[in-house]
């Protein structure tokens, strides 16, 4: 940076909002990274490395000069269950190859691609991780250890309930400080007053609840955060780096990299639509969290996206430039550094708290009406992407998402109209019009409407509309035609044309 243009960075008041913005952004990060973390299985100082990443590194070369990164709630369920499976010893290896696999998608143009992803699947994605979220931290919220599947934990809770509301252990008094960690945001977010929206309900609801749990005493269990948060990095052992070479290790690898980089451009996207400086370069964008999400592999933090949380709350509070973005990593390293006792003071259910009251706002079944505007089957595809990840896991819901949407885009490009009509000019001939695309989803519509040809009946097909024809259905007429004189029938067809209709797309591509 030039002279003139840091002369002109303090002298247009750039510096004193991007400070007051770092400082919100930190105070909306500092209780999600930890809290993150706990909800991925992992200790709270994982987070917090990756939040600082995030901010140190992924701020100074970010395509999106506005975006916040760090740990994602959109990633908890997957470091959950790669942990649980392969031990937190492959958790760096695998999100390092994340990284490698991001940094090149951005350095050979592919990032734009990721914004053909199907709206309805990634709001299907968000919800059904929203509800994951709630079902997993509603065990935390009453000090008991969550399953290891969505189902799983709702099958558990009400045992869970029982064993706290029966005052063994810690679970009743956790309780407590969950739900009033809840009631504090949600009082806040209704009623804070214009002048200090820029305040995070978080940060009144961690301060009051730990101040209280302080103060009067009450036994619940903590945050865990070591004195030396450099003896929190993980280095992977060589050992560890070769575990890659198993299928599901690779598989994970590749499905963190897929839903960490769609996570992070439609967060982009998002924050673009909120704010009128510069637009996002979603190609650098992709490297910066490639490159970052490398970082957090070689420590052994967990991955990050950018998340759209702490990036709104870095546009609402007016924050002009990268640096707010930056700051707010600093913020975060001098705190974890100078200050783990007072994180250690905290209680893991008001940590839970935010993450379920996080949770439910990702939920939101009121896009099913918007979705069924452009018709009943992208809502499908958003319920049944939700239910889908819910009932089985992340990778799954979402491949069932794009299954369906590729199956409705297929169903769309496949209109056919097949009409049989008698020819006025001939006695005892027919016409079959052919109007539209003619591929193998249109097979069974043919068919049933050639058995409906009369014996001894000489059918011409009427091909004038008729834009392209696949195999499948290309196939159904040289087979009927084969088999017509069985019934005294004839098929006319200029087999010429059809053949150049069937392989025309093929040659233009």
């Amino acid at each position: 940076m030039s002279s003139n243009s840091i002369s002109k960075y303090f002298s247009s008041n750039f510096f004193s909002r991007d400070l007051l913005g770092s400082v919100v952004v930190f105070l909306v990060a500092l209780p999600l990274c930890m809290g993150i973390a706990i909800a991925s299985g992992m200790p709270p100082a994982t987070g917090l490395i990756t939040g600082i990443i995030g901010g140190l590194v992924v701020g100074v070369i970010a395509g999106s000069p506005l975006q916040v990164s760090g740990p994602a709630a959109g990633l908890a369920v997957l470091v959950f269950e790669l942990v649980r499976e392969h031990g937190v010893a492959a958790l760096g290896p695998v999100v390092l190859l994340a990284g490698l696999i991001q940094i090149a998608a951005g350095l050979c143009r592919v990032g734009i691609w990721f914004r053909m992803t199907s709206p309805a699947v990634v709001a299907g994605m968000l919800s059904g991780i929203g509800i994951l979220i709630v079902a997993s931290q509603a065990h935390v919220l009453i000090d008991a250890k969550p399953m290891a599947r969505g189902l799983e934990n709702f099958a558990a809770l009400p045992g869970a309930l029982a064993n706290a509301f029966s005052g063994e252990g810690t679970g009743l008094a956790a309780l407590g400080v969950g739900v009033a960690t809840i009631a504090i945001m949600l009082g806040w977010e209704k009623l804070r007053p214009q002048k200090l929206r820029f305040v995070p309900g978080a940060l009144l609801a961690v301060v009051a609840v730990t101040a209280f749990v302080q103060f009067q005493g009450v036994n619940v269990n903590k945050v865990d955060v070591p004195a030396n948060l450099l003896s929190a990095i993980s280095l992977p052992s060589f050992t560890d780096l070769g575990s890659l070479l198993e299928p599901s290790l690779l598989v994970a690898a590749l499905t963190f990299a897929f839903i960490a980089s769609a996570e992070t451009l439609l967060s982009a996207a998002a924050v673009d639509r909120m704010h009128d400086g510069k637009r996002t370069n979603y190609d650098r964008e992709l490297t910066a969290q490639g490159l970052g999400n490398t970082l957090c592999g070689l420590l052994g933090a967990l991955p990050m996206t950018g998340v759209i949380v702490r990036s709104a709350a870095n546009v609402q509070a007016g924050s002009a430039t990268r640096m707010a973005t930056i700051l707010h990593g600093g913020w975060l390293l001098v705190f974890a550094l100078l200050l783990p006792w007072l994180m250690r003071m905290t209680p893991i259910s008001c940590l839970a708290g935010i993450l379920v009251f996080t949770g439910v706002k990702m939920i939101n079944f009121k896009q099913v009406k918007s979705f069924a505007a452009y018709g009943k089957g992208t809502a499908a595809i958003y319920v049944a992407t939700t239910f889908a990840i819910v009932a089985t896991d992340l990778l799954a819901g979402v491949l069932v998402g794009f299954a369906l949407s590729l199956f409705r885009l297929a169903l769309l490009s496949s209109r056919l109209k097949v009409n049989l009509a008698e020819h006025d000019d001939e006695p005892g001939a027919a016409k079959l019009h052919l109007t539209g695309i003619a591929t193998f989803l249109k097979v069974p519509s043919m068919a049933r409407t050639l058995e409906q040809v009369p014996p001894n009946t000489r059918l011409h097909v009427v091909m004038d509309d008729l834009h392209h024809v696949d195999q499948a259905s290309f196939e159904l007429l040289r087979d009927w035609a084969r088999n017509a004189k069985s019934k005294g029938c004839e098929l006319v067809v200029d087999w010429m044309e059809l053949e150049r209709r069937v392989e025309g797309p093929a040659k233009a591509a």
